[in-house]
């Protein structure tokens, strides 16, 4: 299956969009129509995907870096991170694109790439990438694509199909990186791939669900047919003739009309009616329950995500104990995505800056509390550890969920506090010598 094939079935599994094969033997083609689609691959994706909150970035010395957060914000990728973490969750993989920005060189361009539109190579021991390619622009009816975008560890080239051949459509920018801006975020990465798979990295976080989920589709677009076949009790009559299917007036029921009435008065003497028992929705019920089982156990998921709610809802506790799997999925991730937006701000500073810095390579990703407790529970821990001297004043800021951008305020307004009180009290003494 070819890299684009392969992307697009798992996009259509988390829009929803897939279409459900069927045996045949049940639903007939005509009815497919009625089908029902449970888009559990998007659950599970998104469950995961909400955890991922980037808060900041620490630098070397420990402190929040504001000029990188500054860039973060020019670029909006609070927002457009969350498309990179989906991607990467939902389609394996997902890529960041770092370019120079000519209308202020102090906030260098971050882009989210599809892996629908790009491919990279990396170093087999390094495993830095070596090349990477994006194609896209669609021409109507051909299916082919007439521009590429070549990355290069030294020079960037943008190409546009003419004819059978491509040229370039501008001046090739030669920026002499020595590593190629673009940094991949990879979904459960291994250092074991299959034979061919080099540039089709990582594994979809759906893709232990799909099966589950189209079973409990076909389960559940069975009891869509029942309902409108089946639910209602089925009849017969013996020893009537067509002629007793008639109105007030002798016109001649039709078939449908004839069957679903409420009631059935033949002037027939010999015409016997009967009736069958409804069918039961039960059966269908207990498998679908049994699928989201199942669901939640592979998704690492509670199953109240599947839609099996139990009597009695947990207390915040119970809930967070239930959520154990699914928080320590989202911190792994946090973890593996972290170094990739690590590796996006060093290209940041190298574009604002001009060199390579060092201390860059101490670089940390801020996230926010993979966990769901309440704003009580976490403030009440803060505080404690912080009247005992185990984090200082600004470390507790960021454990409350405070950004870079809003603790520097607070420090500047402290420090002018500090300096008003400093000179009153230095007043206050001045007068009653």
């Amino acid at each position: 299956m070819s890299s684009r094939v392969a992307t697009q079935t798992l996009d259509e599994y988390y829009e929803g969009a897939h279409r459900l094969e069927q045996l045949g033997l049940q639903i007939p083609p005509e009815l497919e129509a009625f089908s029902v689609v449970l888009n559990w691959p998007r659950t599970t994706v998104d469950a995961v995907e909400r955890r991922l909150d980037v808060q900041g970035f620490r630098a070397g010395d420990g402190k929040p870096d504001t000029a990188l957060w500054d860039v973060w914000q020019y670029n909006n990728m609070d927002e457009r991170a969350s498309f990179a973490h989906t991607d990467a969750l939902a389609l394996s993989r997902s890529y960041v694109c770092i370019g120079t920005n000519e209308k202020d060189r102090d906030y260098p361009l971050i882009t989210v790439e599809s892996p629908y539109e790009m491919i990279a190579l990396r170093d087999s021991r390094t495993h830095r990438v070596t090349a990477a390619l994006r194609s896209y622009d669609p021409e109507d009816g051909t299916g082919q694509d007439k521009r590429l975008t070549l990355y290069m560890p030294n020079y960037t080239r943008w190409l546009v199909r003419n004819g059978s051949q491509w040229v370039d459509e501008f001046e090739r920018d030669v920026h002499n990186l020595g590593s190629v801006p673009v940094v991949p975020l990879v979904n459960r990465n291994r250092a074991t791939r299959r034979p061919g798979t080099s540039v089709l990295e990582g594994v979809s976080e759906m893709t232990d669900i799909i099966p589950i989920a189209d079973s409990a589709s076909r389960a559940l677009t069975g009891a869509q047919l029942l309902q409108e076949t089946m639910i209602a009790p089925a009849r017969g009559v013996l020893g009537a003739t067509k002629g007793d299917f008639v109105d007030q007036n002798g016109e001649q029921l039709g078939a449908w009309q004839s069957y679903f009435g409420a009631v059935w008065a033949l002037s027939n003497k010999d015409a016997k009616t009967f009736q069958f028992d409804a069918a039961d929705m039960k059966n269908i019920e207990t498998i679908v329950n049994v699928y989201a089982r199942l669901a939640s156990g592979v998704g690492s998921l509670p199953v109240e995500y599947y839609g099996l709610n139990t009597e009695n809802p947990p207390s915040a506790d119970g809930q967070r104990a239930g959520e154990t799997r699914l928080i320590k999925n989202a911190e792994r991730k946090q973890t593996s995505f972290g170094h990739s937006w690590e590796t996006v701000m060093r290209f940041v500073q190298r574009f604002r800056t001009g060199t390579w810095d060092l201390n860059a390579t101490r670089l940390e990703t801020i996230w926010r509390d993979a966990g769901t407790p309440t704003v009580a529970q976490v403030t009440d821990a803060v505080v404690k550890r912080f009247q005992v001297g185990l984090v200082d004043w600004e470390t507790a800021q960021e454990r409350i969920g405070e950004t870079p951008a809003a603790i520097e305020q607070m420090k500047e307004r402290r420090k002018a506090d500090f300096e008003s009180s400093f000179t009153a009290g230095v007043q206050r003494f001045v007068e009653e010598v």
